[in-house]
């Protein structure tokens, strides 16, 4: 009976590991590009014509990483969070305030998914200045992410539930360990 929970939170754990190792390249080439980027801004415009384009590049690069790399702090616990009264609380009592702040943040997120995609939608007529681009490609993150960090927030939830008081949003860390 108890190999079940196991064998659910062993899959619901590889997810997050192969969702993490996919997202780390992302943001890694996403900053090598930032930093290419503004390099080009910075010498074309000290040394010939400003580029028009590189501004709203940086720009939309920041949005991208800044949501994905958010992804990455909330699947290994990084996040802000005050923990004092957690930390006192008899066991069985922090587990339920665990599993209660992390359906508080699974809640945000679908909201926010929703809310993202609507908003999204809506800006889908409006095109960037200088590449001509459809804003719901840059907005699209905001959904995108949100829709991860609920899968992450979900995972957070079944493992505190069958792992018992012990587990923590940071026990679920495994992004050190390779894929299998």
């Amino acid at each position: 009976m108890n190999s079940l929970p196991h064998a659910v939170t062993g899959l619901l754990q590889r997810s997050e590991r192969l969702l993490d190792a996919a997202i780390q390249p992302i943001v890694f080439l996403g900053m090598a590009a930032l930093i290419g980027v503004i390099t080009l801004q910075i010498v074309s415009r000290v040394f010939f014509t400003a580029v028009s384009w590189t501004e709203e590049v940086a720009r939309f690069l920041l949005i991208w990483i800044t949501f994905l790399g958010a992804t990455l702090a909330f699947q290994r616990g990084r996040h802000i969070a005050v923990t004092f009264v957690v930390d006192v609380l008899p066991p069985r009592l922090a587990q339920l305030a665990r599993i209660a702040a992390v359906l508080v943040a699974l809640g945000f997120m679908l909201a926010l998914i929703v809310i993202g995609y609507r908003y999204m939608q809506m800006q889908s007529f409006q095109r960037s200045a200088a590449l001509r681009l459809s804003m719901t490609y840059i907005y699209a993150v905001i959904p995108l992410s949100a829709a991860i960090m609920a899968w992450y927030a979900l995972i957070d939830v079944i493992e505190l539930t069958f792992k018992g008081s012990g587990a923590t949003d940071t026990d679920s860390d495994n992004s050190e360990e390779p894929l299998p």
